[in-house]
């Protein structure tokens, strides 16, 4: 739906044909971070606190080790992933995009895509189908996608955990992502390498956490997902396109993939305005390597636990170096502030 409001808004048609009925769920963090919802917002979907809960820090945590910062400039927002599709699908009638909902697409072609028994026509064709994209597989666009993936569970708590924060538990190739949403209730979110991850073995791994859980009634069906970084050669091919997870994708340590995947969207109505798809091949390479970089950085953490618990240790003691992390992580800044910063943290760890 952001690949055809940011069409709209340069002035083509546009049709999305989905499988699915809205409004769809997805476990996700559910956690909008402040580059996301300035990309929202260019789309024209304003995103408010009444929708969600919003947090002005983000806290990691491994054991007795506490470190926090605040975002620089605006604020995130806890939204529940119902909410945001419901905003988008509304945003996306207001601009004249046609919703083709319970139509699974069955082919696509230059001419564009089959669902079901029903051709439709059209000059460009967007694959926006997830990390198990088959418009990928049908246009031929798989070739160098690899990476390790995995494995999230998540749950909805009726209960108001946190006040302005969102937080990250970190464990044993683990952790636990708690996110403040609206009318008292709590996205807990647990990612690991294992598929079959049981969630109330797991949160034992986070003692005063699943305390806080405890007891506390669970207000909707628990949801699996799979998340992985991973990058493919090319993102198009004479008129077809991939964004979002069909077009490659960051895990979702980053926070990352929802911002990533409108900014995409913007960029590709850019490449189709001007007729030339190879705009859009060569903004998505550049928009994919700031959080591409940052997901095998945290990844990398995750995997060594000495090295996360000295980070996180150098990071409480110098709250600023982990908001100028954090400023690197959200904002489209230069490459030589993340290695400024990089560098900082580095001399921390050796003089540690």
């Amino acid at each position: 739906m952001a690949a055809a409001i940011a069409a709209r808004k340069k002035g083509f048609s546009a049709v999305v044909v989905d499988g699915a009925k809205p409004p769809i769920d997805k476990a996700c963090g559910e956690g909008l971070l402040p580059g996301t919802l300035a990309a929202l917002r260019e789309l024209g979907i304003c995103i408010q606190a009444g929708d969600g809960e919003s947090f002005q820090r983000i806290r990691f945590i491994d054991g007795s080790i506490s470190a926090t910062a605040n975002f620089p400039g605006d604020v995130g927002i806890g939204v529940r992933r119902t909410v945001l599709h419901q905003k988008m699908a509304a945003r996306a009638l207001e601009c004249g995009v046609e919703l083709l909902w319970n139509a699974p697409v069955t082919s696509v072609k230059q001419e564009g895509a089959i669902a079901g028994e029903k051709s439709i026509l059209a000059k460009w064709v967007v694959g926006a189908d997830g990390i198990h994209s088959r418009v990928r597989h049908w246009s031929g666009l798989h070739a160098g996608l690899n990476g390790e993936r995995r494995f999230a569970q998540r749950r909805h708590y009726r209960a108001k955990l946190l006040a302005d924060c969102a937080e990250v538990y970190w464990g044993r190739r683990i952790q636990a992502y708690v996110t403040p949403l609206a009318d008292e209730e709590t996205c807990v979110v647990l990612i690991s390498r294992d598929s079959a991850m049981n969630v109330d073995e797991a949160l034992r791994e986070f003692p005063k956490l699943a305390d806080n859980l405890r007891n506390v009634e669970l207000s909707s069906v628990q949801r699996g997902a799979v998340t992985a970084t991973c990058r493919l050669d090319r993102v198009c091919r004479e008129n077809i396109a991939l964004v979002g997870d069909a077009s490659g994708s960051v895990d979702a340590i980053t926070g990352e993939g929802l911002g990533l995947s409108f900014r995409q969207a913007l960029a590709l109505a850019d490449a189709v305005e001007a007729g030339d798809l190879e705009k859009y091949q060569s903004a998505h390479r550049r928009l994919a390597r700031r959080p591409l970089l940052m997901s095998r950085l945290l990844l990398l953490l995750d995997g060594c636990a000495p090295l996360r618990r000295r980070v996180l240790q150098s990071l409480a003691k110098d709250p600023d170096l982990f908001t100028g992390l954090l400023t690197a992580h959200l904002q489209d800044t230069s490459l030589r502030l993340l290695a400024e910063v990089g560098a900082r943290l580095a001399w921390q760890l050796v003089t540690a």
